[in-house]
Formats: C-alpha cells, sequence, structure tokens
C-alpha cells in the first residue's frame, strides 16, 4: 500500500499486551493486529456499544484473555492488569464522540479522565510493565482553526467536553509520568494523537464513514451536516500502526513523550470531498447533500503535522484517502453480502504489514 516501509510485527510476538477498550472499533482492529503476531492478549473494556460491531463478527474474544469491565473500577482493573502481568499496555479505552459528550459530559470526564487515573495507577503496582501508550486524539489541541497542522508542543485545551477530557488525559498522564514513572526502571509513557479514523466494522453513530455506509444500504442519499470542515482522516491500520511501533521504540529506548499520528497532507479533505470519494467508490449512483441539522459547534479546520514522528520514530502514513475508503467499503460490501467480513479483515491486515 503506498509503497510504505514494512513495519515487522514479530517483536509482539510473545509479549504480554493489555489493551484497555479491546471491545470498541479501533481496539478490535488493535486486537486482530496483534493476535497475527503471536501476542499474548488480555482486553479490558465494556460489552460493545453498538450492534452489529466489529468485535463479535471478528470472534475477538475467542482468541485472547477478554474482561467486560469499566475502567472507572479502580479495583477491578487493578487486579486484572496485576494478573496479566503485562509487558505492554495500550489504553484505548474511552467515551469517543463529540456529540455523545455534549448529552452526556459527566459519564464522559469520569470515562476518559478518571479512566486514565485509573490506568496510570493500576500499572504502578504490576512491576512487569516496560512501555505504556495512552491513545488520545488529534483533538486535544486548543483549536484557533489553523490551517497548518498542530504540533506537539502546542496548547492543550479542546473546547468541547470530549475534546477537553481527552485534553485532561494528556495532562493527567504527564503529571504521573513526572510524579511515579521518573526512574530508570519505571515503565516508559508516551501519548498517541490520531486523527479521525476510518475502515471497515465502525458501525458508530454521529461519524461520517458509519453514515455513508447506513445510507448507501438503504438506498438513500447521506447527509453531511458540516461540509466543509476539514479533518484528518485515516485508515485504522494506519493510525495503529503507529501506536504499535511507540510501544516497540520505547520498550527499551527513552523516547517516551507525545506523537502525532495522522495522514499526509495531501490527504486532509473536507467532510464533503471523503463523503463523494465514498459515493464514487460505493458506485450505484450514491450521492450526498448538505444539511446542518443545529448540532452542537465542531471544529471546522483539524491538522496534524506529524514530522516528530516521522524523524523520532520513522513512521509515516502509507495508506491514501482514496485508498483508506476503498478499503472500507471493500470490507462492508464483503460483510453485507454475508462473504466472509473476517478473511477481508485479515487480507487488509496482512497486505499493509508485508505478509501476503
Amino acid at each position: 500500500m503506498d509503497g510504505m516501509v514494512k513495519m515487522d510485527l514479530s517483536f509482539f510476538s510473545g509479549k504480554k499486551v493489555f489493551i484497555t477498550g479491546h471491545t470498541g472499533f479501533k481496539g478490535s482492529w488493535m486486537s486482530r493486529i496483534l493476535m497475527d503476531s503471536g501476542a499474548s492478549l488480555t482486553g479490558y473494556a465494556l460489552p460493545p456499544d453498538t450492534q452489529p460491531n466489529i468485535f463479535t463478527i471478528a470472534k475477538i474474544a475467542d482468541n485472547m484473555k477478554s474482561i467486560m469491565g469499566d475502567v472507572r473500577d479502580l479495583k477491578k482493573l487493578s487486579k486484572a492488569v496485576k494478573e496479566a502481568s503485562p509487558d505492554i499496555v495500550i489504553h484505548m479505552a474511552a467515551q469517543p464522540l463529540v456529540r455523545e459528550s455534549y448529552k452526556n459530559p459527566v459519564y464522559t470526564y469520569e470515562t476518559n479522565v478518571l479512566g486514565t487515573v485509573n490506568i496510570l495507577e493500576a500499572c504502578r503496582y504490576a512491576g512487569s510493565i516496560r512501555s505504556i501508550v495512552n491513545v488520545t486524539t488529534d483533538k486535544v489541541y486548543e483549536n484557533k482553526e489553523l490551517a497548518r497542522g498542530y504540533r506537539e508542543d502546542e496548547k492543550l485545551c479542546g473546547h468541547d467536553p470530549y475534546s477537553n477530557s481527552k485534553s485532561c488525559s494528556e495532562i493527567v498522564t504527564h503529571g504521573y509520568k513526572y510524579s511515579f514513572y521518573n526512574t530508570a526502571d519505571s515503565p516508559a509513557v508516551s501519548t498517541a494523537r490520531s486523527g479521525n479514523v476510518i475502515g471497515g466494522g465502525d458501525f458508530s453513530a454521529d461519524r461520517i464513514i458509519p453514515d455513508c455506509v447506513r445510507a448507501a444500504l438503504t438506498d438513500k442519499n447521506v447527509i453531511i451536516r458540516n461540509p466543509k470542515s476539514v479533518r484528518p482522516y485515516q485508515h485504522v491500520i494506519d493510525c495503529i500502526s503507529g501506536y504499535l511501533l511507540l510501544a516497540e521504540k520505547q520498550y527499551d529506548k527513552s523516547i517516551s513523550e507525545s506523537y502525532n499520528f495522522g495522514p499526509d497532507e495531501n490527504d486532509i479533505v473536507e467532510n464533503e470531498v471523503l463523503a463523494d470519494i465514498f459515493c464514487a467508490v460505493w458506485g450505484q449512483g450514491m450521492k450526498s447533500e448538505h444539511k446542518n441539522d443545529g448540532g452542537p459547534r465542531e471544529a471546522n479546520f483539524l491538522r496534524l503535522d506529524t514530522s516528530k514522528a516521522k524523524t523520532v520514530l520513522g513512521w509515516k502514513s502509507s495508506i491514501n484517502i482514496k485508498k483508506a475508503v476503498e478499503l472500507t467499503v471493500e470490507w462492508h460490501k464483503q460483510y453485507n453480502s454475508k462473504n466472509n467480513a473476517v478473511k477481508c479483515m485479515d487480507g487488509q491486515i496482512n497486505s499493509y504489514f508485508g505478509k501476503d
């Protein structure tokens, strides 16, 4: 895909990895990739919050220890981490939707902020951990509607409850890192800030690609609420490759900081462009239409500068926006035709990591 440098997943073979949020869209893809690498996985999360969901479709729980639990429950989370005795922890559990955060701000803050406190507190006493990655979002930055990409050293201050709670998660991580993970034998701790992730198996509400899929399956035009808003959309595998590379690179080396993972500049597009690409790839005369539904304010321009990830980690985006949409459509057409969507998922993973 796009001539990228192949990432060698053999590092994770035999490693014990603890993932929070493994039942979610990104968590399921992360789990599937790590299973294929030979890692020993433990997941901790609430049950999937959509029906259908990729966690169930791909039978993720069949090949790992899957614990249903709330990250707000420190006692249960600590017990799970201690029993797993992991080498690597990847924290992905979150309330991830901007619109939902306006409806349920308290739950959003409890999950995204206290959940971060709890996983970092649990990791303090595990004894085995070498590498911790806290996955946040591109929305942690104070959005000044800049045309350029935000850099890791810029001010954190998301405006809506979701974005702000993730900014707080970053600050919590910073505080724990310098208070409790500051000795030579402490685990390395980093945060990963990624763009809007797309891919097969996302059935969430209020996300543009799932909305496109639902419209396509009901022979309707897709409604685009904010057509001119610019977002750093990227394929889920591309994004996860960055998280995994970070987890690997900091395992034996002190590079624990914050890193942006996003698409190349040419692949950062307006919502209406993304929808038009989807319609063209899906075919069947599908079209988009623009209609503001009076929902809460969201940022107009949002870009990430990924220079640091390229320079320090050697990571770069490897799937352009058109290919990302093609892979997404491929998965959903396989699933909706009752074909083997899991085989499609594994094929996309193998192609990306050079195993086909």
